[in-house]
């Protein structure tokens, strides 16, 4: 596709609509083409208390958008070592194997097929890392490994970071910083340092803008607390509230699941990277073969946790496809190839590699759901149309 002026101009007329009919407070969006920044835009503030305007540097927590972060760096790790995706969890870390986990592969892990998506504890702290890893491997899946998959909204960044940290001595959050933070000059960071935190954005929670008399099969499971989707968001304990995400303690924490911090212009960069084939500025960081298990489906269909229809690739979102091949959705644009992930509240990112986009939007006011809103999809259609 030919991406020129009339795009640019769709997604600035479609950032400056999302400020004057959706809500907005502070957002940035950026599109990369190749190694080249075709858009960026920042509006808003930063905090209503201080009305600090939202700068391109601005950053802000992206939720669950730090999965495909810490996915391709689980990737990375397992690529280094020279391990192959169907080799079971438990050769390398052999006490995950308890409980009828020995034979659970990295692939079953990063597509959210391992049944591992909640833990029967629900009083450990997201913050008791070494806790969570114990009751991880002492905890039996919650369906036959394999058969059926449910997002992992906690779990599965606590198991991909002590994957990470079996293959290299690092924690998930240090091998990012050394292999593509500090390389490709990101702002992005699963651990933020003090002496970033002066340009955080403070998160807002969702606005309630009314009833909705339509069934929705996540909400209901959420409001049950003895499902598993219930289970899933709140296991491991923790952060609860909107206002613990945004304290200094939980800004620099390393939660490879949930507490990414970025801007918009280095998040894009890095899916951009991605989209190149793996290669930036004459570096190769990813093979071709581990690109391809990023692009390519691995499981698809009802997800147990989500109550929707999604589909994974390795470690990544893709859009589900319909019987003819075609896509039923369209949040990482029309390309059959693309990947990525959502954060709750809004915020999403990613690479469209047979277009040589990186993608990425971040906002401060959250909406409600854990796929992307109105917000986000407003831009994504508008740079696509």
């Amino acid at each position: 596709m030919n991406f020129g002026k009339d795009a640019v101009g769709r997604v600035t007329k479609a950032f400056e609509e999302n400020f004057t009919s959706r809500g907005e407070v502070g957002a940035g969006v950026s599109i990369w083409q190749g190694e080249t920044e075709i858009l960026s835009l920042a509006g808003g503030v930063t905090d209503r208390a201080t009305n600090q305007p939202w700068q391109r540097d601005t950053l802000v927590l992206i939720w669950s958008a730090t999965k495909g972060l810490a996915s391709a760096t689980v990737l990375h790790a397992l690529e280094n070592s020279g391990q192959i995706l169907d080799t079971p969890v438990a050769e390398i870390w052999p006490t995950f194997g308890y409980n009828g986990k020995e034979e659970i592969t990295f692939r079953q892990v990063l597509s959210h097929q391992s049944g591992l998506s909640a833990l029967d504890s629900r009083t450990l702290s997201i913050l008791e890392h070494e806790n969570v890893i114990h009751a991880i491997e002492q905890q039996q899946p919650r369906w036959e490994p394999g058969h059926g998959h449910g997002y992992g909204p906690r779990t599965y960044g606590f198991i991909v970071d002590e994957i990470v940290r079996r293959l290299s001595g690092m924690s998930l959050g240090e091998y990012w910083r050394k292999e593509f933070g500090d390389p490709l000059e990101l702002d992005t960071w699963i651990g933020l340092p003090a002496e970033y935190h002066d340009r955080v954005a403070r998160i807002l929670a969702p606005r309630v803008t009314g009833c909705d008399d339509g069934r929705n099969p996540f909400l209901e499971a959420m409001a049950d607390p003895q499902s598993l989707t219930f289970a899933a968001f709140v296991s491991p304990a923790g952060f609860s509230s909107i206002t613990a995400m945004n304290s200094p303690a939980t800004r620099g924490a390393s939660i490879p699941s949930m507490g990414g911090i970025s801007s918009a212009s280095s998040l894009a960069k890095f899916y951009a990277m991605l989209a190149n084939g793996g290669k930036w500025n004459g570096k190769n960081y990813f093979k071709e073969r581990t690109l391809a298990e990023m692009q390519h489906i691995i499981v698809q269909g009802t997800d147990k946790v989500l109550c929707m229809e999604t589909a994974f690739s390795a470690g990544f979102m893709k859009d589900p496809l319909d019987a003819a091949g075609q896509k039923q959705r369209q949040h990482f644009g029309p390309s059959l190839s693309a990947f990525g992930h959502p954060g709750a509240g809004g915020s999403l990112a990613f690479a469209d590699p047979e277009n040589s986009i990186g993608f990425s939007y971040v906002m401060n006011q959250m909406e409600t759901g854990v796929l992307p809103g109105g917000k986000a999809l407003n831009l994504v259609k508008a740079w696509y149309r």
